[in-house]
Formats: C-alpha cells, sequence, structure tokens
C-alpha cells in the first residue's frame, strides 16, 4: 500500500512542476479528494447511500471537490487546484488529469445510453481550467481539452478540443508526442482559430495562383503567340 501511494505521489510530482517534495503534495486538495472518494464509492457500492454521501459531503467542505460516489475512477488521478464536480455515472480511466473548475456534468438520461448522463474519460486524458464536458459522451485516450471549451459531443483518440462548442484543433507534432503537456493545451499561435483560418485561406489562395499559372502554361502550349515581327512581314508582303 506504502508502495502505491510513493508511485501515485511520484505520477503527481511529474504532472505539477510546483511540488518540492512528496510529503508537499499530501497537502493537494486533490489528492485528498480522491482518498475520500475511494472511501465513499466503497460505501456506495456497498449500497450505504447515506454514509457515502456524508463522506462526500465532507470531502467537498474541506477540499473544494465535489465528487459524486458513484464516480469510477482508475488509478492516478489527479485534480490540479479543485472546485471540481463529477457526476455520478462519470467514468474516468488511469493518468487523467483534470485542472480546477471542471464540470463533468449530465444531461437529459433520454439523450444517450439509459441510466447514464455523464462522460467517460479514457486513460490520458487532460481537461483544462474551467472547461464543461457534458453527457454520456466518450473522451478517447490521450486526448485534450482547452480551458474553458465545452464538450458535448464524442472525442477522438489524441484530440485537443478548444472553443465552445468544443472542436478539434490541429497541434504540432513536437507537442503531440510528449507524454504529458501541462495546463492542457500547447501555449502557440497555432492553436488561435483566427490565424488558423487565415492561414487555411492563404495556402487556398497559393493552390489557385499555382493551378491559374499551370493553366496559362498549358494554353501557351496549344495556341503559341504569333512572334512580334509578323506584322511588319504582312505589310511587306502587300507592298
Amino acid at each position: 500500500m506504502l508502495r502505491d501511494l510513493v508511485a501515485y505521489l511520484d505520477s503527481v510530482k511529474s504532472r505539477d512542476p510546483a511540488p518540492r517534495s512528496r510529503a508537499e503534495i499530501l497537502l493537494y486538495p486533490g489528492v485528498w479528494s480522491l482518498a475520500f472518494h475511494r472511501v465513499a464509492h466503497r460505501l456506495y457500492c456497498a449500497r450505504l447511500y447515506f454514509l457515502a454521501r456524508a463522506v462526500n459531503h465532507l470531502s467537498r467542505f474541506l477540499t473544494g471537490n465535489d465528487i459524486h460516489p458513484g464516480a469510477r475512477i482508475g488509478k492516478r488521478f489527479f485534480i490540479d487546484h479543485g472546485f471540481t464536480v463529477i457526476g455520478e455515472t462519470a467514468e474516468i480511466g488511469d493518468d487523467v488529469t483534470l485542472y480546477q473548475n471542471v464540470t463533468l456534468g449530465g444531461t437529459d438520461p433520454a439523450n444517450g445510453i439509459a441510466g447514464k448522463r455523464h462522460p467517460t474519460l479514457h486513460d490520458g486524458v487532460i481537461v483544462g481550467s474551467g472547461a464543461q464536458v457534458l453527457g454520456p459522451i466518450e473522451v478517447g485516450a490521450r486526448a485534450r481539452v482547452g480551458a474553458n471549451a465545452v464538450v458535448t459531443k464524442d472525442v477522438p483518440e489524441g484530440a485537443t478540443m478548444v472553443g465552445i462548442p468544443a472542436r478539434p484543433m490541429l497541434v504540432d507534432v513536437t507537442a503531440y508526442q510528449r507524454d504529458f503537456l501541462p495546463y492542457g493545451t500547447p501555449c502557440t499561435d497555432c492553436l488561435d482559430p483566427e490565424k488558423q483560418k487565415l492561414e487555411v485561406l492563404r495556402g487556398e489562395v497559393e493552390r489557385l495562383q499555382q493551378r491559374l499559372s499551370e493553366l496559362l502554361e498549358e494554353r501557351e502550349i496549344v495556341n503559341p503567340s504569333p512572334p512580334d515581327d509578323a506584322p511588319a512581314h504582312r505589310e511587306r508582303g502587300r507592298a
């Protein structure tokens, strides 16, 4: 058990550059939230719903995070800072990271799987601060949800989602290949939606210009222009 705790603290330290020691990580509200949830979830599975809720409310009071006892959470889960809400039917895989003010919320249970109101996050997902992931959707492994994004549809594996409503964005391969990217998404101009639109339009204009040049060259080959001295030859012939 002690070995598992050390491995968990090391996994948190690998995702957060702030702590100087494992002991410091033990003061994190996200770590305590997960510890309280493990107890509450066991009580919930034993159908001791009142006691499970009591532990949940104590955890929310002490840590600021509200994790429903029914939520299923995998290994090495980390909430950086707090004020996160996780619903009853949410499912979270291994090595998932949530930043502050994230909501894994529900929608109308008639939309989707019966009884399933909250999202499923697969292994290695990162959700940026203020993001809302809503409904019985699936967020694929290693996907990233940018800060303040609102996700209401399934997210492909490895995608980076930004905006309201969230949409996939291109990410530089050097950033994509990293094992972990702090704070959800890379802070580069390539993720600016307006700049991306300009780049797409610029590429389209260049493509059209190239095509126009090719068409003009083909026309010159089929219908070559007369030489410049042709009119002078015609005048001499008439004389």
